[in-house]
């Protein structure tokens, strides 16, 4: 199994010399990737249920903690390191012009040498969608489609697609990526998530825990979208007990990301900015475990 940095773009990570200092001490301990997340806006007093909480509520209720653009964020430290894999963990698709994430997407991997993981989701913030002026009803059909109509935009000689959300022909999108394809990981928590990334996703990110339920779901969905199960990497969360890690291994887990914040030893030894030694440690305990 690979591993991973999660929620690299959070906290003390939001200071420019803390999210390099991370950066190069992830990749000098061998971990695989940072992981972003993102929400453009929070909106004050939001309805909407968190589905990942009792209380409906995310991070505990704050809604003003800062949180950088995630692309912009990974460009920012991929002109700081060298191999690290720079990820979305994830990109909320919908809320975006596809084109437009197409373009900056590729341009980050051409001129980071091909080391970007585009996790996707379709969202589940209303508020959110109804200030950026995106429609919220048909999030997941738009998404399917931006995903196909991006591909062709990083793979086509001479990119065309006709859509029902997306159209263009002959509409060169240069430079494309590395490979002229990103992996795309979708993210989610729901059936239609797993289904989602079982017949068009390179991987698939639970957003807690590795529920064999929704693991089996994909790769059923991938068997009957004639693709082979086993080429859709599964990313999980650290799992509380390391001793896990076996049982996730022999349950076909490709990556595990640990928390850069609110995870036992790391949460101490990340709390100060003044301790750099201190978290780089033990970012390399968790790299030898």
């Amino acid at each position: 199994m690979k591993f991973g940095l999660r929620y690299c773009n959070t906290g003390r990570y939001v200071d420019p010399a803390e999210a390099v200092a991370l950066a190069q001490a992830g990749e000098a301990a061998g971990f695989d990737s940072l992981w972003t997340v993102e929400h453009t806006v929070v909106p004050a007093g939001y309805k909407s249920a968190y589905p990942y909480s009792q209380d409906g509520r995310m991070a505990g209720g704050v809604e003003d903690l800062p949180l950088p653009d995630p692309l912009i964020w990974m460009a920012y430290v991929a002109a700081a390191t060298k191999r690290i894999k720079l990820a979305t963990g994830i990109l909320i698709l919908p809320q975006h012009n596809p084109v437009i994430v197409a373009k900056q997407v590729a341009t980050l991997d051409h001129l980071s040498g091909g080391r970007v993981l585009l996790g996707i989701g379709v969202g589940w913030l209303k508020e959110e969608f109804d200030i950026l002026g995106a429609s919220f009803p048909d999030r997941g059909s738009r998404t399917d489609e931006y995903v196909a109509a991006m591909r062709e935009l990083w793979a086509a000689e001479r990119p065309s697609f006709k859509g029902r959300y997306v159209n263009f022909a002959g509409a060169y999108c240069r430079p494309q990526p590395v490979n002229k394809a990103v992996p795309i990981i979708v993210g989610g928590h729901s059936k239609a998530a797993a289904e989602r990334a079982g017949r068009l996703g390179d991987g698939f990110f639970p957003a807690r825990g590795a529920p064999a339920d929704l693991i089996a779901i994909v790769r059923e969905a991938a068997r009957k979208a004639g693709r082979d199960p086993s080429a859709v990497a599964i990313t999980v969360s650290m799992p509380d007990d390391a001793a896990e890690l076996e049982r996730l291994s022999n349950l076909g887990v490709d990556r595990v990301l640990v928390p850069v914040t609110g995870m036992g030893g790391l949460k101490t030894a990340l709390a100060g900015p003044q301790d750099a030694p201190r978290w780089r440690d033990t970012i390399q305990r968790y790299a030898k475990a």
